[in-house]
């Protein structure tokens, strides 16, 4: 009998799996780190307007993601059943994106009612591809070690899109803004910047297509049933608890993504670092705050497979959420002469929260896994949408959060803040992402799926596949 063993990725494969990350993350860094200040700063609407609509859009946009990985699970071409969505999607993911940093020339309602329709289009588009994406992930292989590599070389190509984002979105804003010697147009330079990374992110997402390939497949015996399949991951216990730990841990880097320009802007009264030469751009504190933040996201990536293999993911996911709260709630203290404290304890947050990323991902791999392993029945692409799920709620809470905080706060966009504002504005870096971290280390700790458990269940899937060939 010919037996299936487990083909271990070649790093063509791996890196080209890393490539969607790349194009993805450079959007969803583009919302969570700048989107509510354009909107607020350059679009011209409310922070509470704003917050209200992050919350709205995103509730209703994180119902479509099971939805997706139950269209995705039903998807079948000569391309398997993901893979045909990075092909499909990738044009109009880079436009929609365009219009969502387009500023319309409407009465504030009409603005309004622009800002609600192009995000929400943005955020079914991004579940299209996402969803499919993430799902990738689970049948590309059944090593769980190679798992966790396949999901540290996603995540160290995701914080170098972001990188590549928080790096070149400020000045490239600042250049198109100034292409009229005449005048500044802001929300001309948002536009063409977000042109120039859509290009980007469509010509990554097709290098996945291209790289990539689906190897695990359903049972031969599964039939088709939603009913099935929504009943078993309803008494999927460990589903539930890390969906928890995933809203969590997003609704901590939400909140503190969302609030560090206005921390730099309004809290500090010098914005500028440096001048780069010769173009004569300026390079900000914020954004020197934010690509450091990535480079020690990397950082905690590359830790999170070497300190996992020794003392298992959920080990490490615990003690990595509980050090980003007690550094989180210690941040509250600083003051703008505290400026090497604020980078040296962004780095060590941002490493907490870089090794929690990848064991995210390998552990819904896991899941997929156990649900097979106990029901018979297997539903990569339900259960991956979870992880979307879950990014998307956390997203939601902390964007919403944001917004509401600052207005609660009596922030005005392009002016002065009042001292309750900057206390607001610290407080969205400090105490409250510290209450996200501490609950997600909270949820992780009833997470049963331990690697020893793991490494059972996947020789029993591996010998009842040997038995079906």
């Amino acid at each position: 009998m010919k037996q299936l063993k487990t083909q271990k990725l070649k790093y063509k494969e791996k890196i080209g799996y890393g490539f969607g990350d790349f194009a993805s993350s450079m959007f969803w860094k583009m919302f969570s780190v700048y989107l509510l200040f354009f909107y607020t700063d350059v679009f011209g609407i409310s922070a509470a307007v704003v917050g209200t609509m992050f919350l709205i859009t995103r509730i209703f946009d994180g119902a479509n993601d099971p939805i997706m990985g139950i269209i995705a699970d039903r998807t079948n071409t000569k391309w398997g059943k993901f893979r045909p969505y990075l092909l499909w999607v990738a044009v109009p993911f880079g436009i929609i994106g365009v219009l969502t940093f387009t500023t319309p020339n409407l009465s504030m309602t009409g603005k309004v009612i622009y800002a609600y329709t192009t995000y929400c289009l943005m955020m079914i588009i991004y579940t299209a591809i996402n969803v499919p994406y993430a799902s990738l992930l689970g049948v590309m292989t059944s090593d769980l070690k190679d798992r966790t590599s396949l999901a540290t070389y996603r995540f160290i190509f995701a914080f170098a899109g972001s990188i590549l984002v928080l790096a070149l979105a400020e000045p490239l804003v600042e250049f198109f803004s100034n292409t009229n010697a005449k005048s500044n147009n802001a929300q001309q330079g948002w536009q063409f910047t977000m042109i120039v990374f859509s290009i980007i992110a469509i010509l990554f997402f097709l290098g996945t297509f291209y790289l990539t390939k689906e190897r695990i497949k359903p049972p031969k015996e599964q039939k088709t049933s939603l009913k099935a399949d929504l009943k078993n991951l309803a008494t999927n216990k460990p589903w539930f608890v890390l969906l928890g730990a995933g809203v969590c841990s997003l609704i901590f880097n939400s909140l503190r993504d969302g609030s560090t320009i206005y921390y730099f802007k309004y809290f500090f009264e010098h914005q500028e670092a440096f001048k780069l030469p010769l173009i004569e751009l300026s390079i900000t504190f914020s954004t020197l705050y934010l690509v450091l933040g990535q480079v020690a996201n990397i950082v905690g990536v590359l830790m999170a497979k070497i300190i996992s293999d020794r003392i298992g993911k959920k080990n490490t996911f615990f003690i990595a959420m509980f050090i980003a709260t007690i550094l989180s709630c210690i941040f509250f203290w600083f003051k703008e002469n505290d400026l090497i404290l604020i980078f040296i304890f962004q780095f060590f947050i941002s490493v907490c929260a870089g090794i929690v990323f990848p064991l995210l991902w390998s552990m819904y791999a896991d899941i997929a896994d156990y649900s097979e392993w106990k029901t018979g029945r297997r539903a990569t692409g339900l259960i991956f949408s979870s992880s979307s799920m879950s990014q998307k709620m956390g997203w939601t809470l902390g964007g919403a959060l944001t917004g509401w905080m600052l207005a609660f706060y009596g922030f005005e966009a392009n002016a002065i803040q009042t001292e309750e504002a900057k206390i607001g504005i610290r407080m969205m870096l400090s105490f409250m992402p510290a209450i996200g971290a501490l609950l997600s280390a909270i949820f992780i700790w009833f997470y049963t799926l331990d690697d020893v458990f793991m490494l059972k269940i996947n020789k029993e899937l591996t010998n009842k596949r040997n038995q079906e060939i």
